[in-house]
């Protein structure tokens, strides 16, 4: 899919292959490496000097802080309790759910695989192990992995137990 007239990209803004990505509605700032077949949908704010790796998905209310890395197919979830139908069970519209904000704090760095369960921070230089799926915030400068994700080595460098 094209490119949306309303996406703001910021300067130096790299796609490789705009044909093989799907943005639109969304924000993303200076020097930001953006690569194939990822998808960034209305209302996502990717900040400046990211990298975003191919088959992610950021969705509507997830916003990422400048310096960011985030691997190959990751993917954001914006609704805790997703349903196609509405309780009149007609397919549900943007009226009958609301998203649920996420941030991905500065220099913060998500592994390949990772799913982000949605209205968790990811603190600033946090490091989200491959595979690993988020449900709660991750503290600043922490290493998290595993299902669900659970810390690794905090802050002032002691292992977690």
């Amino acid at each position: 899919m094209p490119i949306a007239k309303n996406v703001h990209l910021g300067a130096d803004v790299a796609i490789a292959h705009p044909e093989l990505v799907n943005l639109y509605g969304c924000s993303i700032g200076e020097g930001t490496r953006i690569a194939p077949f990822v998808e960034i949908q209305k209302n996502a704010t990717v900040g400046a000097r990211c990298k975003i790796s191919s088959h992610s998905f950021v969705c509507e209310g997830v916003t990422i802080e400048d310096e960011c890395f985030i691997g190959h197919h990751v993917c954001f979830i914006n609704d805790r309790y997703p349903r196609a139908t509405a309780e009149s069970g007609a397919l549900q519209t943007e009226a009958d759910w609301q998203v649920v904000p996420t941030r991905v704090c500065r220099g913060a760095s998500i592994g390949s695989g990772a799913v982000i369960m949605c209205g968790v921070t990811i603190g600033e230089r946090a490091t989200v192990g491959a595979g690993a799926v988020v449900t709660h915030d991750v503290p600043a400068a922490h290493v998290v992995a595993g299902v669900p994700a659970r810390a690794l080595v905090h802050s002032h460098g002691e292992v977690a137990r």
